[in-house]
């Protein structure tokens, strides 16, 4: 018989009184109790409520917008290296004001020659935004 984190199992009673509760692998289902993790989840729940209202604002922030990466050539128009999705990060950052992991931004393809891209920014779960990205010499 198992149970998650949080969960409320009925279980033998010198099973809990022998086995979970000395080893802590569980908690009596007092009032008390039941308060507290009645507070942890509702403690949770607002947590993913504000993650998903910030999300949202910064998914409106970029809709529909472009960004510019500068970068430097090397022969034949090419990149010296390619452009990452840190620097789309960063771009990000420095043109919108708004902070993304790298992991969760999605190139189109390997950029490795100037002209435009899509890149898919996963700022939530569910909550996704595509971005022009325009690379240019600099």
């Amino acid at each position: 018989m198992k149970g998650k984190k949080g969960e409320i199992k009925n279980v033998a009673d010198g099973y809990a009184r022998n086995m979970l509760l000395p080893k802590g692998l569980a908690v009596e289902a007092t009032p008390e109790n039941l308060n507290k993790l009645q507070g942890q989840k509702d403690s949770a729940q607002h947590k993913i409520d504000m993650d998903t209202q910030a999300a949202n604002e910064a998914a409106a922030k970029v809709k529909g917008k472009q960004v510019v990466i500068k970068a430097k050539a090397g022969s034949n128009d090419r990149l010296f290296g390619s452009v990452t999705a840190a620097h789309v990060a960063e771009a990000l950052d420095s043109q919108f004001g708004i902070k993304v992991d790298k992991k969760k931004i999605t190139l189109s393809t390997d950029i490795k020659n100037f002209g435009s891209y899509k890149a898919t920014i996963k700022f939530y779960t569910g909550i996704t935004e595509t971005v022009d990205v325009e690379v240019v010499e600099g």
